[in-house]
């Protein structure tokens, strides 16, 4: 039976899940047909460009990095915030390339993340209950009813906040701010003050030995060590609004979501016969889905045979997130069935979601130790299961904040509440990013000495 017709409206036919409620029908209509007269944020060319270097990362000859803030603020939309979320990654990068001697890409979760889905519709804060907060771009974090109804009107600030993000990063990496002659400019304060400072160093100290030893002889292109390539993600939950920003190509006669370069499918929304999977069936970006333990191999093969039936390279990308207590038994029978099947995928691992923990004050964190663990582990069984992880998924922020315990700075229990500003999920901070770099680099060294 051939596929039903697709069209960028064709998901409203479909039961849509983790969509909120608005008390004014009319006026997200009329907000959401703003947001499709506005410019696209990304360009259908960008995105085919991800493509093709996510199908050499599947092919092992590339890592990706994909990282940033559980749900973005817009009260972080400011050039310093901007600038610090660029430098982790650019940091990071440089050690994963310089320990596994492979291109790393950057993908960050930003400009646009800013919308969370949710397990319970309404939460009891300061004995009243409330909507639940989904996200700066349907609604506010306040503790009064009025900032925790959903406003569509959030949906423009989204898009605008998006659009000043991205050009500043633009701006940032056009300027010569990711030139890898001078990585220090990339330090941030509180991370000089870790104990990885050294070890750090010592890595950018012998890049700049190896660049200066190569410009001596000409080899090097300065324009080459100038620029990097940096993308962007986010969940594509919202679905009118992503619906708003999809747009025809007609160079390639492809439908585009030009609100990011990379959406991604989460856990709660990955019904075969939902909403978002029929969204994003028809959209040629590359694709996120976000795997759980509850998952089955023939749901793995279901979803890539409605999301990627000519085997496009570089198109889907599974992102594993098991808890360290359940991979063993959850991830080999799927990356087997998917291995056996011939079909192209990536895998990636984000190693945070199945890990969180509620502490008796309420508090939601993580362990790094645990974090390692799943990651650790997700690696072997690729292995194993002649696969290869190609990527890592991180909830992350370069500040130094006290959310996830563990790390070589130790941030135990009793540290949360010193600096714990997270509107949703628990993040590694400065340091505790730039240690799991380093560890994540000797697990890669160990997949080519394996």
């Amino acid at each position: 039976m051939p596929p039903r017709p697709w069209s960028p409206e064709s998901w409203r036919d479909l039961p849509a899940r983790q969509q909120p409620v608005y008390p004014d029908p009319h006026a997200l209509g009329r907000d959401l047909e703003k947001v499709r007269s506005y410019p696209p944020i990304v360009a259908p060319g960008e995105t085919e460009g991800l493509k093709r270097r996510l199908a050499e990362a599947a092919r092992g000859r590339a890592f990706v990095l994909q990282g940033g803030n559980c749900a973005e603020r817009f009260l972080d939309c400011n050039a310093g915030s901007i600038a610090n979320q660029l430098k982790i990654l650019l940091q990071m990068s440089v050690i994963l390339t310089y320990g596994a001697r492979r291109p790393v890409i950057r993908v960050g979760r930003i400009a646009g993340q800013y919308a969370k889905p949710r397990s319970e519709d309404s939460e009891v804060v300061d004995g009243i209950t409330l909507p639940t907060y989904r996200g700066d771009a349907v609604n506010a974090i306040d503790s009064e009813l009025r900032g925790r109804t959903p406003d569509p009107s959030r949906l423009l600030s989204c898009y605008f906040h998006s659009v000043a993000t991205l050009n500043h990063v633009r701006a940032l990496i056009e300027s010569g701010f990711a030139d890898l002659r001078r990585p220090y400019n990339w330090n941030l304060q509180s991370i000089q003050r870790g104990r990885n400072w050294d070890e750090y160093r010592t890595v950018v100290d012998r890049i700049l030995d190896a660049i200066h030893f190569m410009e001596s002889f000409g080899g090097v292109r300065p324009e080459a060590l100038g620029k990097a390539d940096f993308y962007t993600s986010h969940e594509g939950l919202l679905l009118g609004y992503e619906e708003a920003l999809t747009r025809h190509d007609p160079v390639s006669g492809r439908w585009y979501n030009t609100g990011t370069h990379m959406p991604w499918i989460g856990v709660r929304t990955r019904q075969l016969d939902g909403a978002h999977v029929e969204y994003f069936r028809g959209i040629a970006n590359p694709i996120g889905i976000k795997i759980d333990a509850k998952s089955t191999p023939g749901e793995l093969l279901g979803l890539l045979e409605v999301l990627n039936p000519a085997d496009e390279e570089g198109k889907i990308t599974f992102i594993t997130r098991m808890g360290a207590h359940r991979v063993e038994e959850a991830l080999a029978p799927l990356v087997r069935a998917v291995v056996e099947s011939g079909r192209p995928v990536g895998w990636s691992c984000d190693p945070m979601h199945g890990n969180s923990v509620t502490l008796a004050n309420g508090r939601k964190t993580r362990d790094f130790s645990v974090i390692l663990d799943e990651l650790t582990r997700t690696f072997r069984i690729h292995r194993e299961q002649r696969s290869r992880l190609c990527g890592v998924h991180f909830e992350l922020t370069p500040d130094d904040v006290t959310e996830c315990v563990g790390g070589s700075t130790v941030v135990t229990n009793e540290d949360l509440e010193r600096r714990y500003e997270t509107y949703c999920d628990p993040r590694l901070n400065d340091s505790q990013s730039l240690e799991m770099a380093f560890l994540i680099a000797r697990l890669m060294q160990g997949e080519a000495d394996a």
